[in-house]
């Protein structure tokens, strides 16, 4: 690693040239950097250009501004997803307790991306809270029973009657925890042992493609009913982070900045509408609510005053910090083990695409067999900690940090890391999720309403590989996706309809069929590998080198190597055959006597045979 100021120019893919003002930005930003005229210029190929490499360690200043950055990007996601949750959990009466399950998210965010970045892929990705555990996460809590009565407003309650509420969504909460803390051993153990390799030759971009894309079409009519609770609101929402985030994406603002190189006070410009379109959305929208609050436009006790649950921040401690089981001990079942598997398995396979994505825009080597089953490993053990903690889902890979990197051209580790000390620290923060627990829900609405679209064409984008002529192609995609939405639907609709002699087996095809992504998922999975079609039509051929197995060496990177003990780990002969460690290199294959008769032919001319497979799951 070093700590001196870098500044690279780097080619990009084709014959892109920079124009004047791109030159002019990284000059500004040389020169806050304070290394205007000190830095160098170095050309890697095949990537764009990079202020900080992976390894490189910027001044602290600077760490504390971009790795602020990264908090920023990822905060509207995981500030989203467990307010969604919180209803299913029963907690409208408990809005403080809404404000500790939000810092404990953002807690438990902050320990998984410093795992995943120190010991896991090593590549400067984040972890939040995970889309794929929310489908889950609601069937099992739907499937306990609607939540009682909301409390009236200005009426009287005894203590008793208040702790029942709250142990009422607390032993929700437990099962939730159970569900993850089971099937999060799952992910830990395809990840460690190298099995992801193996799964994913059944897994193409036609089951992936439905599985990712009803997460985010599943949850239209919850998106709806927030956004429609106001529309002034939520369309002022939606329309600023349109406008924000694609019409003004490329203008640059003025932003004042102190050079500690040239010790004086300067201006530069960044792209503060594309980097933070979603919090400059929800803060407008919020300013907006609070005028109509104001002025009574919003009739009181209607949804979109900002007084709503003014109480929230009175109530709730300055400082709340989360710990282990802090909801009680949790319960397992063997019906939300099942369905929370299915939230695994969609997580695990959008992260392996997140983390090729990370090393092109960070210009490191395609990540080697051992980054991406110690990535996935490290990730179940990040959500064996929300298990522990209690954040009612999992945490998965954020691309959206992805593409921070790309706009700030800062890749380094150290960076990301500082973000997750943000997260931490604020997570710590008591007032901080109250503050955002009192948050207007046609705002939450309107984010909803965009960030669901944007996972779904996530989920459509893979569509890419495969041959969209093919008839046989059209069919599985148009199936797949439309018994994901209507099986669900219907068991939704037609509550006890499952009627076995057990009620275990009741409850557990109860929650599977409720899964819009496992129902679409496996239905894509069983046409796709059992209707005839080649590896072009099905887009596995060009997916070939993204798939642990087929993955290119690393040119002797060390920036997937341990922090340390790596010449120890050298030495030991042992470390060569778990699939999670640097100096991994596959399982020796043994050879037949026709192998031996090459092998010794080939030793006689000279040369050298090796019978070593690139992972214990490729075909010798």
């Amino acid at each position: 690693m070093t700590s001196r100021q870098e500044f690279r120019v780097v080619e990009g893919v084709g014959d892109d040239v920079e124009d004047d003002r791109a030159n002019q930005r990284n000059h500004d930003e040389a020169e806050v950097n304070g290394n205007d005229d000190q830095g160098y210029i170095r050309v890697v190929k095949g990537h764009r250009e990079l202020v900080y490499s992976i390894e490189d360690i910027p001044p602290w200043y600077l760490s504390l501004i971009y790795g602020f950055q990264h908090y920023l990007a990822m905060f509207g996601s995981t500030l989203g997803i467990p307010l969604l949750l919180s209803l299913d959990l029963c907690m409208a009466d408990n809005p403080v307790d809404v404000g500790k399950l939000i810092g404990t998210e953002f807690f438990v965010c902050g320990l998984a991306t410093l795992l995943q970045t120190t010991f896991g892929s090593r590549l400067p990705i984040v972890q939040g809270a995970s889309l794929a555990f929310l489908g889950p996460s609601q069937a099992i809590l739907r499937a306990q029973g609607s939540c009682p009565a909301s409390l009236a407003e200005n009426s009287t309650y005894t203590e008793e009657e208040i702790e029942l509420r709250e142990e009422f969504w607390r032993s929700r909460m437990r099962l939730l925890q159970g569900a993850i803390l089971v099937a999060s051993l799952v992910e830990v153990f395809i990840g460690f042992t190298g099995l992801i390799g193996f799964l994913l030759r059944f897994i193409g971009p036609l089951t992936i493609t439905p599985t990712l894309c009803l997460i985010g079409l599943s949850l239209f009519e919850t998106a709806g009913h927030f956004a429609g609770q106001n529309w002034l609101i939520s369309g002022t929402t939606i329309i600023t982070i349109i406008v924000f985030s694609q019409y003004l994406g490329n203008v640059y603002l003025p932003v004042p900045c102190f050079s500690f190189g040239n010790r004086k006070f300067r201006v530069v410009r960044l792209p503060l509408f594309k980097s933070l379109p979603v919090i400059l959305a929800v803060f407008l929208a919020w300013i907006l609510a609070a005028i109509l609050t104001a002025t009574d436009a919003i009739p009181k006790g209607a949804h979109g005053r900002t007084d709503f649950r003014t109480s929230v921040l009175r109530d709730s401690p300055w400082f709340y910090i989360p710990h282990p089981l802090q909801w009680g001990i949790p319960v397992i079942t063997l019906a939300g083990v099942l369905g929370t598997m299915a939230g695994v398995l969609a997580s695990t396979v959008e992260s392996i695409g997140d983390y090729f994505a990370c090393a092109r825009v960070s210009g490191a080597p395609s990540p080697p067999d051992h980054a991406v089953n110690r990535g996935i490993g490290t990730e179940g053990i990040g959500c064996i900690l929300a298990g522990l903690w209690g954040t009612g889902l999992g945490t998965t890979s954020y691309t959206q940090n992805i593409g921070v990197i790309g706009i700030t051209k800062v890749a380094s580790r150290r960076v990301v890391q500082t973000g997750a000390l943000f997260m931490i620290f604020l997570g710590c923060f008591g007032k901080f999720g109250a503050f955002f627990a009192s948050i207007p829900i046609p705002i939450v609405g309107g984010m909803f309403c965009v960030l669901f679209g944007l996972v779904a064409a996530v989920g459509l984008s893979n569509l890419q590989f495969v041959d969209l002529d093919s008839s046989r192609n059209l069919f599985v995609l148009g199936v797949s996706l439309m018994m994901g939405l209507a099986i669900p639907s219907y068991m939704q609709s037609n509550e006890g309809v499952i009627n076995t002699r057990s009620l275990e087996l009741n409850q557990i095809l109860t929650v599977l069929l409720s899964l819009n992504m496992f129902v679409g998922g496996v239905v894509a999975a069983f046409l796709d590998n059992t209707i005839p079609g080649t590896k072009e039509e099905r887009g596995l051929a060009s997916r070939r080198a993204e798939v642990p197995g087929h993955i290119p060496e690393s040119g002797g990177s060390t920036c997937y190597d341990f922090p340390f003990g790596m010449k120890r780990i050298r030495r030991m002969r042992f470390f060569r055959h778990l699939p999670f460690s640097p100096t991994y290199k596959g399982y020796v294959i043994s050879c037949s006597d026709s192998c031996r008769k090459t092998k010794q032919n080939a030793n006689n001319t000279g040369k050298q045979y090796e019978a070593v497979s690139s992972s214990p799951t490729e075909n010798p």
